[in-house]
């Protein structure tokens, strides 16, 4: 495919690219499985051509799974293992080809949003009921990004992409006193879109502990976007998510808000030069009640700059970023705020079949000082059909607030980790169904920033891994399926590092029949360690945690034109299971088996 002449801004905001993406999209060849992606590349590109590694969740695909957590919806996904202290709301890591949590970054519409003070992103509030489509880019991002994308990029997206004028109300319940509420409308005229919506989650929960009590969570949650295009082909647009809601953990419960917003504009300086201009805000805000409360809340507002140059079928980018962490917090931290100014740079060749990615930039932090990343890839199309990729690039987790200056244990003097990422892939893309294997290798160094992914000091760390996915559409049935087969250890010692499973499989099955159509789930991740505090001993000892598969069904129904009526049965033979374990050694379990019933009413006028 010719590249999309004005790729526009995608870590700016899903509200300019997506219609650019879907636009592209209209123009591939129809036969082909290759999807538009555009948070590999910072815009629109083919997932062949984007040579990276990509998994991309549809919003059909999340409607027929119904998800309560956006951990369901990514979980056991290629390169993906996730944690969670308990289900509902609780405490979650999500872990890309065997890197920390806090060393993948989250994105909703284009803007990030984690916790200053921890690190990483509460991926647990994050609604699933309100997202429209997923990417899930693996491999080193910093050279785009910046820190902490060592395992890759997540990105959510919230606008709608359908045209004319849409609306849905939603209502739903299951066991554990489960209730959902949502509704939204959407409209499309012209150069002009507008989307808003709202759902609400509440329930009882289950005991995250054996013999505990349940505990309950709920979910506010609303998105609102708007954008235009005017005659002369400037761009102007806005987004927001907020959720608010409380958790109720082991020991206490707290108050949450997860909120992005963000305005952009996009303006065509010439016929091969477009200057994208984005301002965003997010908050990551926590209230917690327990033996020890206090209030967490953090801050991050950024303005980035983006120029695209075309020449032919050449992309180039140039661009700056400027962002500001605040903390307000209970607890006294040395330092309240750092800014981070960065400058980056991409080059996007075509040559036929050959196409090749370079990508450099440069983060000056007033907190640890100035790091440099870069990027390459190269691949080559072997026929209409397969093409073949590799890359190499290096990246950085920055420390945390926390790290730097928590009361007690920060150390001002930290410095980043830093590693070196490696990928050989391949790929089929037919018309019915595709497949992508990739091999992937990371060099983690001076792994030793206090955190609940590593057990102590890790002065070098190995991450590798295969990874393989495939699908299949045809006759009414869909197939997905995806593998990944890893080691992450500790390169002193060989020792696997704690949290993480190191392999997993994932199938999801739906066939149509009719009015009807049923699917079915299943996921299996192997053993893990966790790391548990022995006071007797004043050490830390790894506990080995057993691994598990997962069994889910579903089933939906259209009742009558607009209406649809779905059911669900989550971990049908109710296996108990964990991914964590609390500090006195106890297992964090799973809810069990949970049913739930949603009835749906779509209009499209």
């Amino acid at each position: 495919m010719a590249s999309c002449p004005f790729p526009a801004k995608i870590a700016g905001l899903s509200l300019l690219t997506l219609p650019l993406a879907v636009a592209a999209e209209t123009n591939q060849d129809p036969e082909l499985m290759d999807p538009i992606v555009v948070t590999a590349t910072l815009g629109p590109k083919t997932v062949g051509e984007s040579l990276s590694s990509v998994t991309v969740i549809e919003q059909e695909d999340i409607r027929r799974q119904q998800p309560k957590e956006f951990r369901e919806v990514i979980a056991s996904q290629p390169g993906v293992s996730v944690v969670g202290n308990g289900s509902y709301g609780k405490q979650t890591s999500v872990f890309l080809r065997g890197n920390a949590s806090d060393a993948s970054i989250l994105l909703v519409d284009g803007i990030r949003i984690r916790s200053a003070t921890v690190g990483g992103p509460a991926w647990q509030y994050l609604p699933p009921q309100l997202v429209n489509r997923v990417e899930i880019v693996r491999g080193s991002r910093s050279s785009l990004y910046g820190a902490d994308a060592v395992g890759g990029v997540i990105q959510a997206f919230t606008t709608p992409t359908g045209q004319g004028t849409r609306g849905w109300v939603e209502a739903g319940g299951g066991n554990l006193d489960s209730q959902q509420y949502g509704a939204g409308a959407s409209a499309v005229e012209g150069g002009s879109r507008i989307n808003v919506a709202a759902n609400y989650f509440r329930t009882d929960g289950a005991p995250v502990v054996e013999g505990g009590e349940d505990k309950g969570y709920d979910n506010s949650s609303g998105v609102a976007s708007a954008s235009h295009e005017f005659s002369n082909g400037v761009r102007t647009g806005f987004t927001f998510l907020g959720a608010k809601g409380n958790t109720e953990y082991e020991g206490g419960e707290e108050d949450f808000l997860f909120q992005v917003a963000g305005v952009n504009l996009e303006v065509p300086i010439t016929s091969n030069w477009r200057s994208v201009v984005q301002f965003s805000d997010a908050r990551d805000e926590l209230e917690d009640f327990s033996s020890f409360p206090g209030e967490f809340n953090t801050q991050t507002r950024s303005s980035r700059l983006e120029n695209w140059f075309t020449a032919g079928t050449h992309e180039f980018v140039l661009g700056a970023e400027h962002l500001v962490d605040r903390v307000e917090s209970t607890t006294a931290y040395d330092e309240s705020s750092r800014s981070n100014t960065a400058v980056f740079g991409q080059a996007l060749l075509n040559f036929g079949p050959l196409d090749t990615h370079f990508s450099l930039r440069n983060d000056d932090n007033e907190a640890y000082g100035k790091e440099t990343t870069w990027g390459a890839g190269v691949g080559y199309e072997l026929d209409r059909n397969h093409r073949v990729r590799s890359s190499v690039g290096t990246s950085f987790k920055a420390p945390s607030f926390n790290d730097l200056y928590f009361p007690g244990f920060g150390n001002p003097d930290l410095e980043p980790e830093e590693a070196t990422s490696y990928e050989l892939g391949l790929e089929g893309r037919y018309v019915r169904w595709f497949w992508d294997v990739a091999v992937f290798h990371t060099d983690v160094e001076d792994l030793s920033l206090p955190s609940q992914d590593s057990a102590g000091s890790v002065p070098e760390a190995r991450l590798r891994g295969v990874e393989f996915s495939g699908g299949w559409q045809a006759r009414g049935w869909t197939l997905k399926a995806a593998a990944t087969v890893g080691n992450y250890e500790n390169k002193e010692d060989d020792e696997q590092l704690i949290r993480r499973a190191e392999n997993t499989l994932r199938v999801d099955l739906d066939k149509e029949l009719g009015e009807w159509v049923l699917g079915t789930s299943v996921r299996a991740e192997s053993f893990r360690y966790d790391a548990i505090f022995n006071p007797s001993t004043f050490q830390v000892d790894r506990k080995r945690i057993a691994g598990f598969g997962v069994w889910d069904l579903r089933a939906s129904r259209n009742l009558a034109p607009g209406w649809l009526a779905t059911l669900t049965v989550d971990n049908v033979l109710d296996r108990e299971y964990s991914t964590a374990k609390r500090f006195d050694n106890t297992n964090f379990i799973s809810a069990g088996r949970t049913v739930f019933l949603s009835v749906r009413y779509d209009f499209v006028r």
